[in-house]
């Protein structure tokens, strides 16, 4: 947990106070100092060069799918490519250089969990629609250690096999621990998203894998293992999950972030002890979530305020 707190920490403050750091109260307003919400005006001579490079803008707006109608990439736009993958019961963005997803995004309601659809005919399998010099491999996993995570849990698709068998295509998959976080903890905060549906009408979820910094010596380092031989498949340092929720009775959203090390956590952990600001997960992957809704009081409600952050621990297992 404290790597992340240390990054949000360094765009705020500087990375001379990293160490002070202290983990954030669970609010839904932005922390980052580069937030919209809290962005001044800016400098008269910062707006001249924008005036002066409009006409630019102006001609790449033309085509916003091409990228290549100027003197720099007359041979092709180098990248990087997101793959992105639409399934029945999720979609995903996959990162073509680490193997993984970026994030893989869910909406669960009561009716849409439900079915009975097996997993135990499923199979883990490539992904095909990912070229074959970028795709994470099954024998990457073979004797690595870790477990292949699912980010759209299989539980989630139970609505006919073809929806089941999507969600063990690697694209959905990270490595994971196995003991003590994806046999367990994680399996627990997947059943604790499924069971916001008996208090949400819509619960929407977003999971993927975060790299954060350790402090080794005086220095921040992003280290991770690459499992395969020759190596090929990024390990995560921790993984996310956001979580935006609403009533059909109520006006406004409930919202929450969660990020977890990729590590053996103890099931007497309390699930608040991972909660942090959306912002902080944002910034750590680089990423932006439910940006079409306005995040001010009155609209966005801190997810833990309105229900009971607990998790019920292998209460999965006797779903199944």
């Amino acid at each position: 947990m404290h790597r992340l707190l240390a990054f949000v920490a360094g765009s705020v403050v500087g990375g001379g106070a990293i160490y002070a750091m202290v983990k954030p109260t669970h609010s839904t307003a932005p922390v980052s100092a580069s937030s919209p919400m809290q962005q001044q005006a800016p400098p008269v001579y910062v707006q001249q060069q924008q005036q002066q490079q409009q006409p630019m803008m102006k001609r790449q707006q033309e085509d916003p799918s091409d990228h290549t109608s100027n003197e720099f990439l007359a041979y092709g736009d180098p990248g990087p490519v997101s793959d992105f993958l639409l399934r029945s019961r999720y979609a995903a963005s996959y990162n073509r250089a680490l193997r993984n997803p970026n994030w893989v995004a869910e909406h669960l309601t009561r009716d849409n969990l439900k079915g009975s659809a097996d997993r135990a005919s499923s199979e883990f399998k490539e992904d095909p629609s990912i070229p074959g010099p970028f795709r994470a491999l099954l024998k990457d996993y073979y004797r690595s250690g870790y477990d292949r995570g699912h980010m759209c849990p299989a539980a989630d698709a139970k609505k006919n096999t073809e929806s089941m068998n999507e969600t063990f295509m690697l694209t959905n998959i990270a490595p994971q621990v196995g003991k003590g976080f994806n046999r367990n903890y994680w399996a627990s905060l997947e059943g604790f998203v499924r069971d916001m549906t008996k208090s949400f009408d819509d619960v929407y979820c977003i999971s993927g894998p975060l790299y954060l910094p350790e402090k080794v010596g005086n220095k921040w380092v992003v280290s991770y293992e690459v499992i395969g031989n020759p190596p090929n498949v990024a390990v995560p340092t921790h993984f996310f999950k956001v979580i935006l929720a609403k009533r059909n009775n109520e006006q406004g959203f409930a919202l929450g972030a969660f990020a977890l090390p990729n590590k053996e956590i103890d099931n007497s952990t309390p699930l608040s002890d991972f909660s942090i600001p959306l912002e902080s997960v944002e910034k750590a992957a680089g990423l932006q979530f439910f940006s079409k809704v306005e995040r001010k009081h009155g609209v966005v409600t801190p997810l833990c305020s309105k229900i009971n952050c607990t998790l019920e621990h292998d209460s999965w297992k006797k779903k199944k």
